[in-house]
């Protein structure tokens, strides 16, 4: 059974820095394209970044230069290092692992998702 966790959300001031975690059991993370997505009140779901099997990253123009996805084969853990945050970055952030698949939507759609972990960020 596939599971993702994630972790390290929470409240931060602009500017300030936060790191997310997502962690899984079931899944070599080597072999799947990763993703992190990011969902706020009453807007669509933005994909972030992903990484894939070939150690190759994307990015959101709107994240570029500011967050770095990364992952620890040994540990099987995702990262989303994120700095120089702004409010609109408050948003409920999710990661996502495909076989296959590594864009944003069919990474989503048809990807194993976490439960999510809350980032707020305050002006």
């Amino acid at each position: 059974q596939v599971q993702l966790l994630e972790s390290g959300g929470g409240s931060v001031q602009s500017g300030g820095s936060l790191r997310l975690s997502c962690a899984a059991s079931g899944v070599t993370y080597s072999r799947y394209c990763m993703g992190w997505f990011r969902q706020a009140p009453g807007k669509e779901r933005e994909g972030v970044a992903t990484f894939d099997s070939a150690g190759i990253t994307n990015y959101a123009d709107s994240v570029k230069g500011r967050f770095t996805i990364s992952q620890d084969n040994a540990k099987n853990t995702l990262y989303l290092e994120m700095n120089s945050l702004k409010p609109e970055d408050t948003a409920m952030y999710y990661c996502a692992a495909h076989r296959t698949y590594c864009g944003y939507s069919l990474l989503w759609r048809f990807g194993y998702r976490g439960q999510g972990t809350q980032v707020t960020v305050s002006s």
